[in-house]
Parts: C-alpha cells; structure tokens; sequence
C-alpha cells in the first residue's frame, strides 16, 4: 500500500454505499390516479394551484355569469315580481358567447400543454391508462362548464325564493335549468376537447373552438332566419340539428317545456325532438372516440 508524499494533501475519496430502497407503501392503483388527474385538471380549469395570471380569465368569466343573474334577482326582489324576467333554461343561451371564450380559453390549457411538452406517454407508464386520462379530462371539462352554467340558474332560484314565488314552480323550473346546462356542458365540453386535441399550439386550438361553436351557431341562425322570411317553417327546426347550441335549444324546447327560441317562435315536436336527442348522444360518442383514438398515437 502506497503512502502519500511528505507535504502531500490527504486523500479525501470515499465511497458511500446509499443504497436502493423499494417503495414499500400503499398502491392506490388506478383509481387513485384517474381521481387525482381529474381533481387536477378541474382545479386547472378555474386556475386553482396555478400562477395568479392564469386565475384571472376564468375567474372574471365566471364573475361576468354570475353578475347578470344578481342582477335578475335584485330587480324581482325589489319589484315584488312573481316570475323572473329570464327564464333558466334560456339564461346560458344568453351568455352563449361567455361560455364560448372560457371553453376556448380552457380546453386547450386542459391538453394543449400535455401535447407539446409530450408528457402524455409518462402518463400512460403507470399505472394510468388511455382511457383514464380522456375521462378524467373529459369529466373536468364538463364539469368545470356545469360550474359555470349552473351556479348562475342556483342565484336565480336562490333570488326567487327571497322574492316568495311560488316554490314548486321554481323548484321544477331550477330543475329543467339544471338538466340544459348538464347536456350543454357534456357536448360542449367534449366539442372543446376533441379541437384543442387536434393540435399541440395553444392558440390554434383556441381558434378551433371559437370557430366551431360560433361559426356553426352564426350560419345556422342566419339560414333559419332566411327559412322563416320565405316562409319555410318546416326548414327552421330541422336546420337546428347542424349547430351545438341549437341542438340544446331544440331538446330542451322538445323535452323540458322551455319555450321556443327559433326565429318565429317556431317550436320542436317530439318526433324531431328524438332526432335531436340521437344526434346529441351520437356528438358526444364521437367526442369520446376522437379523443381515445388521439390519444393512441400520442401515447406510444
């Protein structure tokens, strides 16, 4: 054994034997991980447990749907009316373009940023799987819309009753309101996801969805308005299949009593109220297909 020279520093190398130690905790599997994923990505939605920045939009959207429903109700209170001036199942058609912005805002900050940072496949390692992952999204995506649809219906019926209407016909009325707002949140909320999946730039996807739901509402409401002018009523509901918001308009005119909103007050028998129906579900299965098969590819 060699001794180091006079004057020489003293060797200082050593080797530390750490160790490796398995994980011997509990396992909570795939459940666990498809819960905290949604929890995640609701909280993401209202910009809970992200910067200060990315709280502002959806939080003053939020406010923006709420204010004119305040507003609703300190009116009937102070008047004394018995019935609001707004109906609920009309009330998310009338702030249609809010909902329009924070689904483009959203969806995209919901997948957008797993695409073009590619930590999709680190999801899907384990123990989460494909079909986990669009669910949990999904689910987020509807349900921070049904957040945001409802809550205002909830201060209408909340203010009714400070006004003392009469509360069975609100209650069921609040109930109507409630079911609308869940089957727009399912559509739109699957609609948003499938454009903003399509590409990994936020801003592209952003654009999508503005477009698909503004565009299609525009041409439609412009060719009922036409079919209405030359007198084709027959036209005005069947055109209403060919738009995500005239598809709720019509089923819930159909199913929920709400009163017709096509130009001419044209109303949706049940026979095409069954056609909207299908339609409805068959979007939302084609959203859910989308995404799965999307996420194949971008998942290996």
């Amino acid at each position: 054994m060699s001794t180091p020279a006079p004057g020489a520093a003293p060797d200082t190398t050593r080797i530390h034997n750490i160790g490796y130690r398995s994980y011997d905790g509990p396992r909570l599997g795939r459940s666990y991980a498809r819960r905290s994923l949604f929890s995640q990505s609701l909280r993401g939605a209202y910009g809970l447990g992200r910067s200060a920045k990315s709280k502002v939009l959806p939080m003053l959207l939020f406010g923006v749907m709420c204010v004119p429903a305040l507003i609703i109700v300190a009116i009937s209170v102070y008047t004394k009316a018995d019935k609001l001036f707004v109906e609920y199942t009309q009330y998310a058609v009338l702030l249609q373009l809010v909902i329009a912005v924070y689904l483009a805002s959203q969806a995209p900050q919901s997948v957008s940023r797993d695409l073009r940072f590619r930590t999709v496949p680190l999801y899907f390692s384990r123990p989460i799987e494909r079909i986990d992952y669009v669910l949990a999204k999904y689910g987020a995506m509807a349900s921070a819309l049904f957040i945001l649809t409802a809550t205002p219906l909830l201060i209408l019926w909340i203010g009714s009753m400070l006004a003392e209407m009469d509360f069975a016909e609100q209650a069921k009325m609040f109930g109507q309101g409630l079911v609308s707002v869940a089957v727009l949140s399912v559509l739109f909320g699957g609609i948003g996801l499938v454009m903003a999946a399509l590409t990994p730039r936020r801003g592209f996807g952003v654009a999508a969805v503005i477009a698909v739901l503004t565009i299609s509402y525009g041409a439609v409401s412009t060719l009922q308005g036409i079919s209405y002018a030359t007198e084709n009523t027959d036209a005005i509901a069947w055109l209403g299949l060919f738009s995500p918001l005239t598809l709720v308009i019509g089923l819930q005119n159909a199913f929920l009593g709400a009163p017709a909103s096509f130009p001419g007050e044209v109303p949706v028998g049940a026979g095409a109220g069954v056609v909207y129906l299908v339609v409805v579900l068959g979007l939302i299965a084609a959203c859910y297909g989308v995404l799965m098969r999307r996420y194949r590819k971008v998942g290996l």
